[in-house]
């Protein structure tokens, strides 16, 4: 009885290989390795380079692992760059997944917990986002992962097929015993590149948008740390592991900061000032998304343990320490 964890080499699939470990459980990881790292992955956890859309890869290793449940990381993440690139990210995020899904279903694995996104909102009329507002992203990432939910939804009604998608919102942080963080290079998550810039392995950062209408005209995200993340996809799995229906559920804090004010965190985290650029905005920004985390709360008995900001930094810059330049 093993999980499948798909970009289990990334930032948070790490993070959750190591969740899933310290549970005793049995772990195999499928990664192409193209933005992951082999060494992210401990033992005793299997490992399989390759492409979530090689439908004959995967069928094998679910076949040769007993793979009966199935946590889906994979995919492009970059909201800029799908607008650049909108069939990659369609490619990569939603054919793939639609690969995946397929052999699920073939090989009889009833289980399966989806890495979705708050960006499926778009620019919510309200504030805190309930699960159920209306779905309008406003980017080809956003889009590439509502039609992955909207064919979860369509599956598990035709088929003995049950999912949870969690709606991250913005994942931060590092694995507070210092075994795995965020190493991607050229990453572009807001804690990493401060952190980057704090210790001087950039020469500035940019803040992207001065002009929103938020307190101090950048926009406002709901930062959550990766480790509680992790815990929110344990809550899942038990959840449905114990004959939960599917279902969608926010991955937030309910509470949201400003960039200017995520930027003074790390100065105070790094002791001192860095570089910062005032620029304009990107395209396919959102204002200002935060979370109503309500029904993870009450329906899976979520309960965060690491819900604060500084703490978030910290242990993002410690990790970043950690690397090599």
């Amino acid at each position: 009885m093993s999980v499948l964890v798909t970009g289990g080499a990334g930032y948070i699939g790490s993070h959750m290989v190591l969740a899933l470990l310290d549970a005793g459980r049995s772990v195999v990881v499928v990664d192409n390795l193209s933005t992951g790292f082999r060494s992210a992955v401990p033992e005793p956890a299997a490992f399989v380079e390759g492409n979530i859309g090689d439908q004959d890869l995967v069928r094998r290793v679910i076949v040769e692992h007993g793979v009966q449940a199935i946590i889906h990381f994979a995919g492009s993440i970059v909201v800029p760059d799908s607008v650049a690139d909108p069939l990659g990210y369609y490619l990569n995020n939603t054919v793939n997944s639609r690969a995946l899904i397929a052999v699920a279903v073939e090989t009889g694995v009833r289980t399966f917990i989806f890495s979705s996104t708050a960006a499926v909102y778009g620019n919510p009329q309200e504030i805190p986002v309930r699960e159920d507002a209306p779905l309008k992203p406003v980017s080809p990432y956003g889009t590439s992962k509502l039609m992955t939910e909207l064919m979860l939804a369509d599956t598990a009604f035709a088929h003995d097929f049950r999912y949870v998608a969690l709606r991250y919102f913005n994942v931060a942080g590092a694995d507070p015993r210092g075994r795995t963080g965020q190493s991607t290079p050229r990453a572009t998550h807001l804690i990493k590149v401060a952190c980057e810039t704090a210790l001087g392995k950039r020469a500035s950062m940019d803040v992207f948008g001065t002009d929103y209408a938020t307190a101090d005209g950048t926009c406002v995200r709901d930062y959550i740390h990766v480790t509680d993340l992790v815990a929110a996809h344990m809550a899942a799995l038990h959840h449905l592991e114990g004959g939960g229906t599917s279902d969608v559920f926010n991955c937030g804090y309910s509470s949201g900061y400003s960039v200017i004010e995520v930027i003074e965190a790390v100065k105070r985290a790094a002791g001192g000032p860095f570089p910062v650029n005032m620029g304009p905005r990107r395209p396919g920004d959102a204002e200002a998304i935060v979370a109503d985390s309500a029904k993870i709360r009450g329906r899976l008995g979520w309960k965060p343990e690491l819900a604060d900001l500084d703490l978030i930094v910290t242990h993002a810059l410690a990790w970043e320490r950690s690397l090599k330049r």
